[in-house]
């Protein structure tokens, strides 16, 4: 009698766990969206819809999980776009200068890719002592095939891990 109660007691407690894994079997896969392609125009809203995708794509594949920095600039032809650039590029500096805890990822994108690019080097001089370390530091470019290496250039001195993503 003894076994018996200990068998059904254990059946009991498995039960949940069986029930469970027969869901998980039974539940569709989710489907898989296809990648976004770049604006043809250069307005905010579908720039920052095409851009959160690219860096949502790069985080899920990364398995980063922390809140990535994302720097944007609107097209140069935006009203008050130097004031705009200018205070991106001080708070980049910033972010810099206190320094990037290892696994974060900095996203960068922009209808005016050039722009970013400057952005970029602008915000990474070239590192001194005193410089925070940035191993396992993310760093993403979106952007014109052409501004890439000069981007590359700019962020490799820290030790960042610099993937580009070019804009088509």
């Amino acid at each position: 009698m003894n076994t018996t109660s200990r068998l059904m007691l254990i059946a009991c407690l498995a039960l949940p766990f069986v029930a469970a894994c027969k869901k998980e079997e039974a539940a569709p896969a989710a489907a898989v969206q296809a990648p976004l392609t770049a604006p043809t125009t250069s307005g905010d809203a579908e720039w920052s819809k095409y851009l959160t995708d690219v860096v949502k794509r790069k985080v899920d594949a990364e398995g980063i999980s922390v809140s990535p920095y994302l720097y944007y600039l609107p097209a140069e032809s935006s009203p008050d776009f130097q004031g705009y650039y200018d205070r991106q590029v001080e708070k980049a500096k910033l972010d810099i200068a206190r320094g990037i805890v290892e696994g974060n990822l900095l996203a960068y994108g922009s209808p005016a890719s050039a722009k970013m690019a400057d952005l970029i080097v602008a915000s990474f001089p070239a590192p001194t002592k005193e410089t925070p370390p940035m191993k396992g530091v993310k760093v993403l470019f979106i952007g014109a095939a052409a501004d890439s290496e000069r981007v590359k250039a700019a962020v490799t001195p820290y030790g960042v891990e610099y993937s580009f993503i070019e804009v088509k």
